[in-house]
């Protein structure tokens, strides 16, 4: 019933577009798309010929006539992403609807249900509520290829299309929603589906509280299923809930490779994510005002809060004014009004406030006076009353405190390097710090000689000086409204212990040198080193090992203490961590284009082992920040599959992880899919940190490493072939790519010369358009197949098939490559490849590789698998993706003419052409991500 259901809202959708399309554009357009999905329906079909009539037929289309078509195709899949959304909603509601008695699957309940059956006891249960702690950190890139404006009608059509499928739906009613989905499609036809302009970073900050509202709706109803559980699983005991999803961002703060976030760009994003939170909160107290209006004549009030209500008035006269407005008999509403107009005081302040403002400095501060109001109401028989109307608010203060999401600010240890050089030859310690060996760096920087703000009149460089501002911007941010403001500082390709020493110096200096607080300890703020490379995974282990026997910073990390759960209240939790905490991220992207998937996914497991190992012999506790993307050659996949997939000992009941660009939509627009994944991910982070695991049997790692490095070797032959990169600039429209206008920051670090100067978030993306895919699996054949054929092998996969079904980390790996296999399409792929052997003859020895690589891979999988197809145990999915081929195909096969028209044109200087054609090249490549749900 439910995939009727699915198939109906396709069809309905799509004879809805067609209707408007044949309104806008003419019947035309609708004739030449039904004939174009036929052709390519008939291609995938395999009859013969229908692959070169198709691209005939695309060959013989107009620059115009391209458009349409490209917009047409790209609107039909933002019609189906939208169908199989509402879908999946369907789903999980019938599932949960059948479940009966039964803890819906992959719920928080069924991982408290887990601990119980494992024997737990409740207070074993509430330390390891303490110490659950997942952070989820929102970045803008690459930011998805979709504008805004076009999100927000998709949501306005889910909205209709959920309206039109009520079971009580009048039939008024379902015509009255025909004609707003016609006016909703007829809108979109009507936008224009590319910025017009490069986004600036504010742009992308308002991009990332899109979201923000679907957040704040479901964060109390994930607490309430939390408390649910536990009282349903453990009923004698009274548990406390800790704040344990918190929400972070880069967006503003992100400045690696991006020269548009400055000091000034960055106080703006931290104010501008108060007042998103501070604005929820004021809409929340003026509605609570109107309904809790219960009088003192009926029931009486705390004497606490009289109190508080009398300092109040007393002390600030705006907010004497605003109470005096209600009856002295309505306490609560006067207490309501009181954090009304504190609430109104906070927005109006624009970062610090004077000492004796009303506004409030911290979510803490807030929280204590709607928990005043619910204690009072609690105690005079109003239970049902906090419950209904406050527990929803008093969980969102816990959640966000007083702003959308904390701040991180990043940026490449090299910078930081730069910076110290100048400030060094200024200050005398010495010619050339970065000539300097690491021990002499860390002398310098352990026992450098105390100095001021003087040092922001040394002539030094605008580069430098705005990171001397920035830290003494955050050094303001936790001084006047709390450290929970902050997530951390992320140090980009953190080489040695020199690169996290002078973040620390950069802090201990801004402390100093900032008005108000010199005479203090400084504040902990996180500094936290991103490993990303293959050969920093391996480091990694080391650099910790020698920065965290260093005194001054074992100092300075003890207070870390006091910071391992902050809550974006600002409250101290009950639990604190028993030992010091360090966070290190570890990159899932530069791995992967730097070594390959399996070698950088067995990197990346086995450096958080060791970083575990390491941590726990200095008496540490280890929070991994997971720098995933969201395609499957940047770490993507299912989240709550790839948590436990990691090592359990990494976890420890905490973890970090970015949420990339791409994906927030896909997560977090819809509030009930939201929602899902949120709930997985606790899920998944609960059961790997409080259920026992079993350790590894020595031969598995030993049989990884072995895997790695075949792997390895297999890739770093195909990357490092004379033409290959000559071959990726002409197989893929990578140069297209780097000049959308969807990000604020540039797609190249410098000129491309070589692999590394390319950022990982266009090489999968240009991969993913040209239906390679090859970042998520390529060397992984090679790998497998030499494993079970090699000198020593018996040419058994037995003991590969019991790998992948015992070791979730290698069913992961396995799972993620049939994924991007089954997307990726060989014959497609090829007509890319030809772009590039009409200039470069060399580039057929590439394809060769690739394609070989490409049979040799599927075969294994399957083997290890033992599905006689791709994702023949998932059926839905390889359905949407046999489904989407012959609308995605044309697309592709449109690029690649787009691409071959435009490159003539650039070499015949016209210069006008190759600008119309590279405008719809972009639409091509909006329409592809749409098709594939990827950019990359």
């Amino acid at each position: 019933m439910i995939a009727t259901n699915l198939r109906h809202d396709i069809d309905e959708l799509n004879q809805l577009l067609e209707h408007v399309l044949a309104e806008q554009a003419g019947s035309a357009l609708v004739d030449a798309l039904r004939q174009i999905r036929q052709l390519a329906h008939e291609r995938r079909l395999g009859l013969p010929g229908a692959g070169d009539l198709l691209a005939e037929r695309i060959a013989r289309l107009t620059e115009d006539e391209m458009a349409a078509v490209v917009r047409a195709l790209g609107l039909y899949f933002d019609l189906a992403n939208l169908a199989e959304d509402l879908q999946r909603v369907r789903v999980l509601r019938e599932r949960e609807r059948s479940a009966n008695d039964a803890e819906p699957a992959e719920s928080i309940a069924d991982a408290v249900a887990r601990w119980k059956q494992s024997g737990l006891p409740a207070e074993e249960v509430q330390t390891l509520l303490d110490r659950l702690s997942i952070d989820l950190v929102f970045t803008a890139h690459p930011t998805e290829a979709k504008r805004r404006t076009t999100r927000r009608v998709l949501r306005e059509l889910r909205t209709i299309l959920q309206a039109a499928r009520r079971t009580d739906v009048l039939p008024r009613e379902q015509r009255e929603c025909r004609e707003r989905l016609l006016s909703a499609l007829t809108l979109l036809w009507q936008v224009d589906p590319i910025r017009p302009q490069r986004p600036t970073v504010m742009h992308e900050v308002e991009r990332g509280l899109f979201f923000f509202e679907s957040l704040w709706q479901i964060l109390p109803v994930l607490r309430r299923q939390l408390r649910q559980g536990l009282r349903r699983h453990y009923p004698e005991f009274e548990f406390r809930v800790p704040t344990w999803l918190r929400f972070g961002s880069w967006i503003g703060g992100d400045r690696d490779g991006n020269p548009f976030v400055t000091s000034e760009v960055t106080a703006w994003a931290l104010q501008r994510l108060r007042q998103a939170a501070v604005e929820r909160h004021l809409d929340v107290c003026r509605r609570l005002s109107q309904l809790l209006v219960m009088s003192e004549r009926q029931f009486p009030v705390d004497a606490a809060l009289h109190e508080a209500l009398h300092a109040a008035v007393t002390r600030w006269p705006e907010v004497q004014a605003a109470a005096a407005q209600v009856s002295e008999v309505e306490v609560y509403r006067r207490w309501l009004k009181v954090i009304e107009a504190r609430l109104a005081a906070t927005l109006a302040a624009a970062g610090d406030s004077p000492a004796d403002s009303s506004a409030y400095s911290t979510g803490g501060e807030l929280l204590a006076d709607v928990q005043l109001l619910a204690d009072s109401i609690v105690h005079h028989r109003g239970r049902r009353i906090v419950v209904g109307y406050l527990e929803t608010w008093l969980d969102q203060i816990a959640t966000f405190g007083l702003q959308a999401a904390a701040l991180d600010v990043r940026q490449d240890s090299r910078v930081h390097v730069d910076v110290l050089c100048e400030i060094a030859q200024r200050l005398g310690w010495c010619e050339d710090f970065r000539a300097a060996s690491e021990a002499r760096r860390q002398s310098l920087l352990l026992s450098g000689p105390a100095v001021g703000g003087e040092l922001l009149q040394a002539g030094l460089s605008d580069i430098a000086r705005d990171t001397l501002k920035l830290f003494q911007l955050l050094v303001r941010t936790v001084r006047s409204q709390g450290a929970e403001r902050l997530g951390g500082h992320v140090i980009s390709m953190t080489h040695h212990p020199s690169d996290v020493l002078a973040v620390w110096w950069l802090w201990h200096w801004a402390w100093r040198a900032t008005p108000g607080g010199e005479d203090q300890p400084p504040a902990y703020l996180p500094i936290i080193p991103l490993f990303e490379t293959i050969d920093d995974l391996q480091r990694g282990p080391r650099v910790m090992t020698d920065l965290l026997q260093i005194p001054q910073y074992r100092d300075y990390l003890r207070q870390s203490r006091w910071a391992a759960k902050p809550s974006p209240a600002g409250l101290p939790e009950t639990a604190l961590a028993a030992d010091p905490t360090q966070i290190v991220m570890v990159g899932y992207s530069d791995s992967t284009k730097d070594g390959g998937y399996l070698a950088a996914s067995w990197g990346l497991f086995r450096a958080q082992d060791r970083l575990a190992d390491v941590t726990r012999a200095l008496g540490v506790r280890l929070v991994v920040f997971h720098g995933r993307g969201g395609a499957l050659g940047r770490g993507g996949g299912p989240a709550a599959r790839a948590i436990l997939s990691l090592p359990p000992r990494s976890v420890g009941g905490a973890l970090r992880m970015t949420e990339q660009g791409e994906v927030l939509a896909e997560r977090y627009d819809d509030p009930q899919i939201a929602q899902r994944h949120l709930e997985q991910v606790t899920w998944a982070t609960m059961l790997v940190s409080g259920l026992p695991s079993e350790p590894l049997p020595p031969e598995w790692p030993q049989l990884l490493d072995r895997l790695a490095e075949r792997s390895y070797r297999r890739y770093r032959q195909l990357v490092e072939h004379p033409a290959f990169l000559s071959y990726f600039e002409q197989a893929t429209p990578i140069t297209e790519i780097e000049r959308l206008p969807i990000g604020s920051r540039p797609a190249r670090r410098r000129e491309r010369k070589s692999l590394a100067d390319l950022r990982a978030i266009p090489w999968t993306f240009a991969w993913t358009q040209c239906r390679h895919i090859l970042p998520a699996w390529y060397g992984l054949g090679t790998a497998l197949v030499e494993e079970i054929h090699g000198e020593s092998a018996n040419g058994d996969w037995h003991a590969l098939q019991a790998l992948y079904n015992r070791w979730p980390l290698f069913q992961a790996v396995i799972d993620n490559a049939a994924l991007a296999l089954a997307k990726a399409d060989l014959g497609i792929a090829r007509r890319y490849a030809e772009l590039a052997l009409t200039r470069d003859p060399q580039a057929e020895e590439v394809w060769r590789l690739i394609e070989e690589e490409y049979q040799r891979s599927q075969a294994a999988v399957l083997m290890v698998t033992g599905e006689p197809a791709l994702l023949s145990g998932l059926p839905w999915l390889q359905r949407s993706i046999q489904e989407r081929n012959p609308s995605v195909d044309p697309l592709n096969l449109i690029q690649i003419e787009l691409l071959r028209r435009m490159r003539t044109a650039v070499e015949q200087g016209a210069d006008d052409v190759a600008d119309r054609l590279s405008e719809l090249t972009r639409l091509t490549i909006q329409g592809v991500a749409a098709g594939l749900r990827t950019t990359g």
